[in-house]
């Protein structure tokens, strides 16, 4: 168990959670007009999802970041997975939205309190990627995307643009973008620039999947590269052979 780092935690200022607020209220009224607003052409959409809705909704788990190590962040998780089944079997898939970026968030964090070193943390940044590419190009997730959409759209995040098109990220996919911006400040890397990184590498994957015309590209790769980005010199000085 992580006990909470007092230093972490006295960053949850007030000014902090007034941002959370705003933010999410401006996340929220967004999700709640986009579907009955009119919708545009490819580029555009693409263009607003990377540039403005994703930032947006993946800057609540920054915001949210001083409560990684809470212990009732389990509790929370757990919560939110329920109030995420439950809205979505009521076909409140608003509400289902946010309990399951809740969930995924809060899952991302307890897992990381099974982690001991820095290199831990590594070691799965630069797994992950192989892993994800060969579920995406031929394993489960190809055959639930391609062929039971409706179980992926269960279970992903939704980013919306005008007329209810959106963008998906799976649950692997905020799970672990939560566990590589906790583990920033768990062991005094860049969590801004981190963040900053990984949401501009999950932007370019959007893009890029546009570009290529392609159902749906692996994620985790370019996560792991925007951490590493982000943090290569401090871990290089971490694990560099001492003189």
């Amino acid at each position: 168990m992580v006990e909470p780092d007092a230093t972490v935690l006295s960053a949850a200022s007030r000014p902090r959670v007034a941002a959370f607020v705003v933010l999410a209220a401006a996340v929220v009224t967004w999700d709640t007009a986009a579907p009955h607003v009119g919708a545009l052409s490819l580029w555009p959409t693409v263009a607003i999802i990377a540039g403005a809705v994703m930032p947006a909704t993946l800057g609540l788990i920054l915001l949210a970041l001083p409560l990684w190590s809470r212990r009732s962040i389990v509790a929370a998780g757990v919560a939110f997975g329920i109030a995420a089944v439950a809205t979505w079997e009521l076909n409140s898939h608003l509400a289902s939205n946010f309990a399951k970026l809740g969930a995924y968030t809060c899952a991302g964090w307890a897992f990381l309190w099974l982690f001991e070193e820095v290199s831990w943390v590594l070691i799965v940044a630069l797994i992950i990627p192989f892993v994800d590419a060969i579920s995406v190009a031929a394993g489960p997730t190809k055959a639930i995307v391609n062929h039971h959409f409706e179980v992926y759209s269960a279970v992903a995040v939704a980013f919306l643009a005008p007329g209810g098109l959106a963008a998906d990220l799976g649950p692997p996919d905020i799970l672990f973008f939560a566990l590589f911006l906790a583990a920033t400040v768990r062991w005094r890397l860049r969590p801004w620039w981190t963040w900053i990184a990984m949401t501009a590498m999950y932007s370019l994957t959007l893009v890029i999947a546009n570009v290529a015309d392609v159902n749906g590209l692996p994620a985790l790769p370019f996560l792991s590269f925007g951490f590493l980005l982000a943090n290569a010199d401090l871990l290089w000085r971490r694990f560099r052979p001492a003189r």
